[in-house]
């Protein structure tokens, strides 16, 4: 999927902002530069002005009538972890040097997707970053772009998810549950996979879910539902690959079989032989 280039915008019926399409030449000429992103403007979305809205009559007072201590807003959002697999054998493999420039490439284009598609990079982690959108669609979307990204490349990302209701905290952190679940499923995922606690409807049309699993959490216990996905692409991909392993499964199957039961044929002839030897050798009186 590719960012829709806006030329400029108009507004529906609806009053939602519509971006219109540029003319943009099919066939440019060599060294011709691409078009740009035009600059797009929308209402503000993010904790000020959730603050200003759950707590109206606070906004304007005096600060002698400003209730004192900690005050916490419950938000809904949609967590997720993204992270580098095998960063550290990356960087023994390849050196430090490669490694950064990797790791910088990560984090640019994480910057870049998020940003066209509305989710926030909460906080950088080392080799993996938290993100955090209002918008689960656009999360899902972020992940499994970075999958498919990196996957031509050649490296691998893990990606978790999760849905739910946390505490805004200090204006720009988040405690709770869901936050903690994404990061466990993105440890608990597969190199080149994201597992999801998020409702399937949510998910964009070249994404796909792959199968439904249990995922055990320390501290919290089994974890059921949790969705397997991945870009359709590499859906195919993973689903050749399993097809291919079904196979030789089956074959080595067979083998342990016809392993077996030449195994037994032998064990069979051997105690016979071991019948007869006994036979021969029984004492006269008792013959």
């Amino acid at each position: 999927m590719h960012p829709r280039r806006a030329g400029g915008g108009r507004c529906s019926d609806e009053g939602r902002a519509v971006l219109d399409e540029p003319s943009v030449n099919p066939d440019p000429a060599p060294g011709e530069a691409e078009p740009v992103l035009a600059p797009l403007v929308a209402p503000d979305t993010g904790p000020a002005r959730e603050w200003a809205e759950a707590s109206p009559p606070l906004v304007t007072v005096h600060p002698d009538e400003l209730p004192e201590g900690d005050s916490h807003l419950s938000v809904t959002r949609t967590f997720c972890f993204a992270d580098l697999c095998g960063f550290t054998g990356y960087t023994r493999a390849h050196g430090p040097h490669e490694a950064v420039a990797m790791l910088g490439e990560f984090r640019r284009v994480t910057r870049s997707v998020a940003a066209k598609r509305g989710v926030r990079v909460a906080k950088w982690l080392g080799d993996g970053a938290m993100l955090v959108s209002t918008n689960a669609a656009a999360a899902l979307s972020l992940g499994a772009h970075l999958i498919h990204h990196f996957a031509s490349r050649g490296v691998q990302i893990r990606v978790g998810a999760a849905t739910g209701e946390a505490l805004l905290f200090e204006g720009d952190d988040y405690v709770g549950e869901p936050v903690n679940l994404a990061a466990k499923l993105c440890a608990a995922a597969p190199p080149g996979e994201m597992y999801t606690v998020t409702d399937p409807l949510d998910m964009p049309d070249w994404v796909t879910c792959i199968g439904d699993v249990t995922v055990q959490i320390r501290g919290v216990g089994p974890i059921s539902g949790v969705h397997r996905v991945l870009p359709l692409g590499l859906a195919d991909e993973h689903g050749s690959d399993v097809n291919r392993l079904s196979s030789d499964i089956d074959a080595l199957t067979n083998e342990l079989d016809q392993l077996s039961s030449d195994l037994g044929n032998e064990l069979n002839q051997l105690s016979s032989e071991l019948d007869e030897l006994g036979a021969g050798n029984e004492p006269m009186s008792d013959r």
